[in-house]
């Protein structure tokens, strides 16, 4: 039964949309049979001007029952090599809802059955990964990482197979766009440069107007793109993100987190953590993001180099990735850090403490968060400020003493330091172990640390002291959670 006033939540006719083949191709969903609701993400329908509270016709267009869906066509280069056509092989695209800023976001459900592109998928979702994508997008969004966004989450009784049976869940997200490199990929591989060309006219006339008056757009286009992949990975390097599969086709031509499959919070800091256990070549560990994304905007270019006259220049434009890089991961780490002033010794500075942490297996997360109160005044209160780390401070002496020295140069004021670095440093994360608690009550039916958990996520510098326990070292089974591309 299709939901009878779905018009009333979204406009279907979105520009993407508009486009029509060969970009986008309607569809119909297969709906999960009697849905019943999960959760409903009240904070950001507030944001939409939408209903706070789940309604009877919001569980139908969330589960898939309604009159019209499209899905788009994508190829992408999966861990180095080129895979061809890809696609929404378990997404549709609904239209759009009006976002907080007044732009526009696309409302996409994903697990709501097959399509042209779902290859040897079944179209469905798990309620394991849903559940991860779901507090995953909204904890990066408390993060101030930009990503897509997750509306609701709704289950059903039906069972679908992968390493064994588990029941279907259907993710509500939003986001600007969800047009990814692979999109571009696609065309230009194929050669269809008039399909190439409309492509980009859209992206830029909808996602990036600046270039629009350009005497060379889409080069102008490409360093945006390049620019804000930089950030992104430089971004997810200062909260220990690790994304597990950034292939081109996961990569979104607007800078944002997409696609959470396999990924995982550092908990102890590791150079090397591997958050896919698929990843076996740790093509895509921790200390890889920044030069997997660099690979994959080099991908990219390839399919800017038919449109480009000149290749060196847009070879040049792709360079500039580096820098952009390293000033945004500087940024980021002077803030976590407290530092007001910029040191030609800050990268030095930076490395070195890094490499202590994953010397001594020093959580990464909890150390800033303590690293917070640390006190000027009173060095002896170094001792117990670390303590929680369940590893001495002398781990740590000769780096705290340049620390402090830095600090005094700068002349840093400790009322004024601290509560800046709290509000840049977590208390709390989406650690793995937590994600999986959820997860298994979830199983039997109790909803209710999910809806804790994002809570708590919502404003993850802030205290919350009756769930201190989370933002404490994780328990040692934690890391045996092994996470595949199983979703």
């Amino acid at each position: 039964m299709n939901a009878p006033s779905e018009t009333l939540f979204f406009q279907s006719e979105t520009p993407f949309i508009q486009l029509s083949q060969p970009f986008v191709e309607k569809v119909t969903t297969q709906p999960l049979p009697q849905p019943y609701w999960i959760t409903w993400n009240s904070r950001l329908a507030q944001s939409l001007h939408l209903s706070l509270t789940p309604t009877h016709q919001w569980l139908n267009v969330c589960a898939g029952h309604i009159d019209q869906a499209w899905c788009s066509v994508y190829s992408g280069h999966q861990f180095g090599v080129w895979a061809g056509q890809l696609g929404d092989g378990r997404a549709h695209l609904l239209g759009s809802v009006q976002g907080a800023q007044g732009h526009p976001l696309e409302i996409q459900i994903k697990g709501a059955g097959l399509t042209p592109f779902s290859r040897m998928g079944d179209g469905r979702a798990v309620l394991r990964s849903s559940i991860r994508e779901y507090l995953a997008s909204e904890a990066m969004a408390a993060l101030h990482i930009p990503t897509t966004r997750a509306l609701a989450l709704v289950g059903s009784n039906l069972t679908v197979r992968r390493e064994r049976l588990e029941t279907a869940a259907v993710l509500t997200r939003l986001a600007p766009s969800f047009i990814r490199f692979g999109h571009l990929e696609h065309f230009a591989h194929r050669g269809r440069m008039a399909e190439l060309v409309k492509l980009l006219d859209f992206v830029i006339q909808h996602h990036y107007p600046q270039v629009l008056d350009s005497d060379t757009p889409y080069i102008d286009l490409f360093e945006q793109i390049v620019s804000h992949t930089a950030r992104l990975m430089a971004q997810w390097q200062a909260v220990g993100f690790c994304h597990g599969v950034m292939n081109t086709d996961n990569m979104s031509v607007l800078g944002i987190t997409l696609d959470y499959g396999p990924f995982g919070f550092l908990d102890h800091f590791d150079w090397q953590h591997r958050c896919n256990h698929t990843d076996q070549q740790g093509r895509y560990a921790y200390d890889q993001q920044p030069q997997a994304g660099y690979w994959n905007c080099a991908a990219l270019a390839s399919a800017f180099w038919p449109l480009i006259a000149d290749e060196n220049l847009l070879a040049d434009r792709l360079e500039r990735f580096h820098e952009r890089y390293q000033w945004s991961y500087l940024q980021l780490f002077r803030k976590k850090l407290g530092l007001r002033q910029e040191q030609k010794d800050d990268a030095t500075l930076i490395k070195d403490l890094l490499d202590s942490l994953h010397a001594h297996q020093v959580d990464f997360t909890l150390f800033f968060r303590l690293l917070s109160d640390l006190t000027l005044a009173r060095p002896e209160l170094d001792s117990s400020l670390f303590a929680p780390l369940n590893r001495s401070i002398s781990l740590f002496n000769l780096w705290l003493a340049r620390y402090r020295q830095r600090l005094h140069q700068e002349e840093s004021i400790d009322h004024l330091r601290q509560p800046q670095m709290k509000r840049t440093n977590p208390r709390f994360i989406l650690r793995n172990y937590l994600a999986q608690q959820a997860i298994e009550q979830s199983m039997e039916g109790d909803f209710t640390m999910v809806k804790e958990l994002k809570s708590v996520l919502d404003t993850p510098f802030d205290e919350h002291p009756e769930h201190e326990d989370w933002a404490a070292l994780p328990p040692s089974w934690a890391s045996e959670i092994s996470v595949s591309c199983s979703s």
